[in-house]
């Protein structure tokens, strides 16, 4: 599966309102960190994309719903489940570091 791009338009059917568990990436052009993590995103949607959905949310054309989740930094991913953050993390993070906190995601 790929990673769905998300707008503040969206946000709630395509986050809130999904059957899945989702992770959403939070990140802008200007962020370094972001655009390393990004191909992690992106090869870990192929590995998990079945069980979870991957979505991205560029924060310069979408202020809304960063400001409504309490997103200060970024880049910062958050994990919902049936409409609720369940894990937020912020920062660059290993593709270890993701496939765990994935995994715990899952196993809920």
């Amino acid at each position: 599966m790929a990673v769905i791009d998300v707008t503040d338009a969206s946000f709630a059917s395509d986050v809130l309102q999904a059957d899945k568990p989702v992770l959403v990436d939070y990140w802008a052009d200007w962020c370094g960190p972001c655009r390393q993590l990004s191909p992690i995103v992106e090869e870990l949607s192929k590995t998990y994309g079945d069980r979870m959905v991957f979505a991205k949310l560029d924060t310069n054309t979408n202020p809304d719903v960063p400001m409504r989740q309490g997103v200060m930094a970024l880049p910062t991913l958050q994990f919902f489940v049936k409409g609720e953050v369940v894990q937020s993390i912020q920062g660059g993070k290993t593709k270890a570091g993701l496939i765990k906190a994935i995994e715990g995601v899952l196993e809920g």
